[in-house]
């Protein structure tokens, strides 16, 4: 199990210039916690991400996932994954309670699930993602004082745990073939795999 968790923190760490902020870039599948002025970053299509920190101490983390859970083999050791909601949330929580914030604390903004591939819009994920985040954080008695959710556009989310600050922006101005197409092929290896407070809105 420590060896998939280790795949599943977010490795992707850069200086952003833009925000003169140490940061972190989260794919599909990965979280991150931390308890220093960090910025948290991820691009979402039909994916969620929740952002949830500690309100006093300012310890917070972000979640990238793709499915709300891993359906009827949600017992296997191969859906312990933080690409499906549960297993995703429950790791984003449970880290950041290592790290020392207190649940009673705990506040969450929670972004993403569009509608942006074709291929699954019959299975309407990204409703489902939005959905199932809702009702989890509502089952476990965690405030969510923030949403941005569903809707047709990808997202690029800039999360700022020490202030509280978010930034989302909405990418209405291009066909995000990027995105759509990462998210296709990050669906695809999954079956591969299974069968074996505030917003700011900027452009």
């Amino acid at each position: 199990m420590a060896e998939i968790l280790d795949e599943q923190i977010a490795s992707n760490l850069y200086f952003d210039k833009s925000f003169n902020h140490q940061a972190v870039k989260l794919l599909p599948g990965e979280y991150y916690v931390t308890d220093k002025d960090m910025l948290l970053v991820t691009v979402l299509g039909s994916c969620v991400a929740a952002c949830i920190r500690d309100c006093y101490s300012g310890i917070g983390g972000m979640n990238h996932f793709m499915l709300p859970d891993g359906g009827a083999d949600a017992g296997s050791p191969l859906n312990a994954s933080a690409r499906y909601g549960t297993y995703a949330m429950e790791i984003l929580i449970n880290q950041l309670l290592k790290l020392g914030a207190r649940r009673c604390n705990l506040e969450a903004k929670v972004f993403g699930g569009g509608n942006v591939l074709d291929g699954l819009t019959v299975a309407n994920i990204g409703q489902r993602n939005a959905d199932f985040v809702l009702k989890f954080l509502q089952t476990e008695k965690i405030r969510v004082v923030a949403q941005d959710l569903v809707d047709i556009f990808p997202r690029k989310v800039y999360f700022f745990p020490k202030n509280n600050k978010v930034m989302v922006k909405k990418l209405r101005n291009i066909r995000n073939v990027t995105i759509s197409q990462r998210e296709k092929d990050y669906s695809q290896r999954l079956r591969k795999v299974e069968n074996g407070g505030e917003i700011e809105l900027f452009s």
